[in-house]
């Protein structure tokens, strides 16, 4: 490495180490203390708290970020995804930590530009020359690496086509990256050149098989052609390499749904609730889909999931028990219904889910009660009058 009064040097630089295991973290800690690397040493238990650190408090400047790949709340990829969006902080070396370098995770390293990753056990002597060799790539960034920064700059500019020849001087640097010719398919989008930019997708997977982006693009471009079964194929090969990208994950679930085909989708959906089992926002979103199909079991999962946290959470409360309805738990569907009624005391659906369940359970009096203030607010609903007619 340069001497030791370079500003480059890993001795000057501040670390920020992100992981969920505290002794995990410690040990990192400890070998950075061994090797004298970190001018400063920062820590944080999760992605989450380290995109905090990172942009709400600018007098701790990171130079050097070490995260772990699996982590609750926000994993490695996820955060390293915010910080390749953000211009500030987009260019901060990143180390990944992974338990296995499987072929998920090599997969999602690359589509996020992962600058090098390390499998867990390592010792202080690999950390170094990890660290080493990922400051040397970036001090000496090669012919591709410089390309494809000056296409970034020129796009930026709003020089798209000057972005273009860039991105082709770096694929004819590297020929053996995909990355090059999946930059070029982006921009081919954006200048509406779909012949094209399908061309540089499909060869952006056939030089590798686990370009998840490329495949997740080329799923795009079919499914606004209308070609919805190659839409789909493609979406599955995208889900079959990286199943943790839940988006990608919801968006093939609706493909599925457009096809009629239920049964595929709801296994979609359970292997995205999975890999997500903390994320209140994915589960909302799948218990959603999961109504629209009549999939209520798998909303009330959902639902209930949610609850656990926001047990107050009185929209929540109402969709639960409209589910519960559906699926003809009357007797639990009232009681989040009512629950509810506080709030969306106008709403029509928990209305008609409230006489409902209470017809079914030959509770007459009440479903008539319920019906009539649907009918009151909404005199042409059909629904609130048939029940009525069934309560006299």
């Amino acid at each position: 490495m340069s001497a030791e009064n370079d500003k480059q040097s890993p001795r000057l630089m501040n670390f920020l180490i992100v992981d969920d295991q505290d002794n995990m973290r410690r040990s990192v800690r400890a070998m950075l203390k061994l090797i004298n690397y970190g001018k400063e040493l920062f820590e944080a238990p999760n992605g989450r708290e380290a995109w905090k650190l990172l942009t709400t408090n600018e007098a701790k400047k990171i130079d050097f970020i070490i995260a772990d790949y699996a982590m609750p709340f926000m994993k490695g990829t996820e955060l390293l995804s915010r910080i390749r969006s953000h211009k500030k902080l987009r260019d901060i070396p990143f180390l990944m930590i992974t338990a296995e370098a499987n072929k998920e995770v090599v997969a999602e390293a690359a589509e996020h530009d992962v600058d090098a990753y390390l499998t867990k056990p390592f010792v202080t002597a690999s950390l170094e020359h990890k660290i080493d060799e990922l400051l040397a790539k970036a001090h000496n960034p090669d012919p591709l690496t410089l390309y494809l920064l000056q296409a970034r700059d020129l796009e930026e500019q709003g020089d798209i086509s000057g972005a273009i020849e860039e991105v082709k001087k770096a694929s004819s640097a590297n020929p053996r990256s995909s990355r090059p010719f999946r930059e070029l398919g982006r921009l081919m989008l954006k200048t509406n050149d779909m012949p094209n930019a399908l061309k540089c997708f499909q060869k952006a997977i056939e030089i590798n098989r686990l370009d998840v982006t490329s495949y997740h693009y080329l799923g795009q471009i079919f499914y606004r052609s209308g070609e919805i079964d190659k839409a789909t194929g493609y979406f599955a090969q995208a889900m079959e390499i990286s199943p943790r990208h839940s988006d990608r994950a919801i968006k093939f679930a609706r493909l599925l749904a457009k096809k009629g085909n239920s049964m595929e989708m709801e296994k979609v959906l359970r292997l995205i609730l999975k890999n997500n089992e903390s994320d209140s926002d994915i589960q909302e979103e799948i218990a959603e889909l999961a109504m629209d199909q009549g999939l209520f079991v798998l909303a009330i999962k959902c639902y209930r999931t949610i609850l656990k946290d926001q047990s107050d959470n009185l929209h929540i409360n109402k969709m639960l028990g409209i589910a519960l309805q559906k699926n003809g738990a009357y007797n639990e569907a009232v009681l989040y219904l009512e629950k509810a009624g506080s709030k969306f005391g106008e709403d029509l659906d928990l209305l008609l889910s409230l006489a409902q369940a209470f017809l079914a359970m030959n509770m007459l009096i009440r479903a008539d009660k319920w019906a009539s203030i649907a009918h009151r607010l909404y005199p042409d609903n059909r629904e609130a009058k048939k029940i009525l007619d069934k309560c006299l």
